[in-house]
């Protein structure tokens, strides 16, 4: 009798990537599978069973109650620990393993490099923890490439379209694509050219008079000038690329 069972291919997966502030607030992220994506799931029900006392289980807590119970969870496990970006922290929460980088220690000062941002990796708990280690450093990286090395709550804010676009670079549907944090800021940037490539051309097919389209330009002015005060590495990046963009047009026409 031959034998037909196929093994899967060992292709690694996480539940959810998040990006925390210092407060354990999320930023960014993405639940995937059955993790606290629907309040039916094993893992949502556990959840209910062994959720904090500031919300009583009950009928009416919707999902965002549930992933907001075990991000404080979370928070109240690694806050004052800072990770560095190559040495991922590992802790339990809810029977998930979850690794992180990033943070600042309790009673750290703010200095000019890095930040308070965390980017962490949850994963089953049945999953190598270096392995989960391995993908948040590679992300931590990315980001931190991404950003200038100033990995705080503003700089992040102030650049979210790139660290959603990091993360779907980074993962898709909880399967990991690209853990080399190099090629994962690359790829993002390239991604950040083609939308603004995108919007060059919506604005010229605008009707005569109608306002160009600003998407992805928050912080810019009208055309090419800046409004007052400082910009960020990606508007920089943006404001490079517009004009760049005017001066092909300009010489083709």
């Amino acid at each position: 009798m031959a034998f037909t069972s196929v093994i899967p291919p060992l292709l690694p997966k996480v539940d959810a990537i998040l990006v925390l502030d210092g407060e354990g607030n999320r930023l960014a992220g993405k639940y995937y599978g059955d993790f606290l994506t629907s309040t039916t799931s094993s893992s949502s029900r556990a959840a209910m069973s062994t959720g904090d006392d500031s919300k009583p289980a009950s009928a009416n807590v919707t999902v965002e109650d549930l992933r907001a119970s075990f991000e404080r969870q979370l928070q109240a496990k690694i806050q004052g620990i800072a990770a560095r970006s190559d040495a991922a922290e590992v802790v339990t929460v809810m029977g998930k393993t979850a690794v992180f980088c990033g943070g600042m220690a309790m009673g750290a000062s703010p200095s000019g490099v890095g930040g308070d941002v965390r980017v962490v990796h949850v994963g089953p708990n049945t999953e190598s923890e270096l392995l989960l280690a391995y993908l948040c450093e590679g992300m931590y990286d990315a980001l931190s490439n991404l950003m200038g090395g100033q990995t705080d709550r503003n700089m992040v804010l102030d650049n979210l379209e790139l660290v959603f676009l990091l993360i779907d670079e980074h993962c898709d549907g909880g399967v990991i694509l690209e853990v080399d944090g190099a090629k994962l800021s690359s790829s993002v940037l390239l991604r950040d050219d083609e939308d603004m490539v995108a919007d060059a051309g919506a604005g010229e097919s605008a009707p005569q008079g109608a306002a160009p389209s600003t998407t992805g330009m928050r912080g810019m002015g009208n055309g090419f000038g800046m409004q007052g005060g400082d910009i960020s590495i990606a508007q920089a990046f943006r404001q490079a690329k517009q004009q760049l963009i005017a001066g092909l047009q300009a010489d083709g026409m």
